[in-house]
């Protein structure tokens, strides 16, 4: 019954995959041990990048995933393959990428780790799904949330394999908390002796410029292990490279599969590619827009809009009216409009209760600065409305990776002012940065 399931499915799969590129355009690169930190299109240290991404536009975009596949799944020959992933890790066709290599005799796939939310997705924030068997494949499930270092290493070491695959949609924010499993996974797959192999996916706001304030070590969490800014501007392979040429004592064996056809100016509805919520407070790529700048509400006694369809594009608390839209309106942002809008969460901030608040409307997303939004409605909340308060455990500190954003508006600080604070920590990260990039 396994191995018919097995064979049905591996044809299902050959069907769902591009056909294989000419042997000329994978343009493998090989390791330079030892070698200096990776420079734009070429490999750092341990590192060999696999399938180069285009950038012609009209061409469609293939994920790292249906590089990999095209492929024949080379890069897994002979290896026990376990596979981080999530809802996200899906084809064109939203077939699973576990259920397809499962089904595929070519791969030797024996385990899957789960992140936050876990693999399946069952799981809302802050939580996640244990280990378990997966009742559609029966492979052991492993659960990487909250583990690092030599604990996370010690359950890959347990699982038994000896390369490691991440294969998860991000949304282009620091504390999003899917490229910190990315780093600590890097970090365990390093410790563990294994090999990491990162398929990449676009990041859905663009890859065209870094935005925000850099976190700094002292303020270092699962929301930002090291100083990156808080949008970043990449995708999950160029960060892997980031993290492997800045960050790591010891470089692991990474390999990266790169896309074709994605541009950096591109938005996710340019890729035709389907969205699967990465989180289930993140259900559309909309919600991804605005969300590196929305977020930092979680770090004050507003609703960031949880529990409401419109999870970071309606904030609001009790007691709050017309007058926070006017003022951040007043503002003349550009390339966003907000309504005055009111709200029941379900869960939540104000469970169960009317709240008033504002509604984000983008008008224009080449001119959109979330981050910049984000500021400019914390400071407008502030002024307007006098029930305004940080959480207690100073999150928004850790948010936005220093004590800066807090202790400047809580001094009058307007928009100019705090934005202005980061401006030289953001030009130096944009340098590094532009370092690691796969994609013109």
């Amino acid at each position: 019954m396994h191995l018919s399931r097995r064979n049905l499915l591996g044809s299902a799969a050959v069907a769902a995959v591009p056909a294989a590129p000419r042997h000329d355009d994978p343009a493998t690169v090989r390791p330079r041990p030892g070698g200096p930190a990776a420079v734009s299109g070429r490999s750092g240290p341990g590192e060999r990048a696999t399938a180069p991404g285009g950038s012609r536009r009209g061409e469609p975009v293939r994920t790292g995933f249906e590089r990999l596949a095209a492929d024949g799944y080379a890069l897994l020959e002979g290896r026990r393959v376990g596979v981080v992933t999530n809802p996200t890790g899906i084809t064109r066709d939203a077939d699973h990428i576990v259920d397809v290599l499962h089904a595929d005799p070519r791969v030797a796939l024996t385990a899957v780790f789960g992140p936050e939310h876990g693999f399946r997705g069952t799981a809302q924030a802050g939580g996640s799904e244990g280990r378990h068997d997966d009742p559609a494949t029966g492979l052991p499930v492993y659960d990487t949330y909250l583990r690092s270092g030599r604990a996370l290493a010690d359950v890959f070491t347990a699982s038994g394999v000896d390369t490691v695959v991440f294969d998860i949609q991000d949304v282009g924010a620091r504390f999003y908390t899917y490229v910190w499993t990315l780093y600590d996974c890097m970090e365990a797959a390093q410790l563990a002796g294994l090999r990491l192999v990162v398929l990449d996916r676009p990041n859905p706001v663009t890859g065209r410029e870094a935005l925000g304030p850099v976190l700094h070590r002292e303020f270092a969490t699962f929301v930002g292990r090291q100083p990156v800014a808080q949008a970043h501007g990449m995708t999950v392979a160029e960060l892997a490279r980031l993290f492997n040429g800045e960050f790591l004592a010891t470089p692991v064996g990474l390999e990266t599969v790169r896309m074709s056809g994605w541009r950096r100016e591109a938005f996710y509805d340019d890729c035709g590619l389907p969205w699967v919520p990465p989180s289930p407070n993140m259900p559309t790529p909309d919600t991804a827009l605005v969300y590196s700048g929305t977020c930092m509400f979680e770090g004050t006694n507003l609703s960031e809009g949880r529990g409401t369809t419109r999870p970071f594009e309606l904030l609001g608390a009790e007691g709050v009216d017309g007058r926070w839209a006017a003022a951040v309106n007043g503002l003349g942002l550009p390339g966003v409009r907000f309504r005055e809008a009111y709200f029941t969460p379900t869960f939540s901030k104000f469970q169960g209760r009317t709240v008033g608040g504002v509604q984000i409307h983008v008008t224009d997303r080449a001119a959109y600065d979330p981050v910049r939004t984000g500021i400019a409605l914390l400071v407008t909340a502030r002024q307007v409305w006098d029930g305004f308060a940080w959480r207690s455990d100073d999150w928004i500190d850790k948010l936005t990776g220093s004590a800066r954003v807090r202790t400047m508006i809580d001094a009058g600080a307007g928009t100019d002012e705090v934005t202005g604070a980061w401006q030289d920590e953001l030009a130096a990260f944009r340098r590094t940065r532009r370092k690691y990039l796969l994609y013109k």
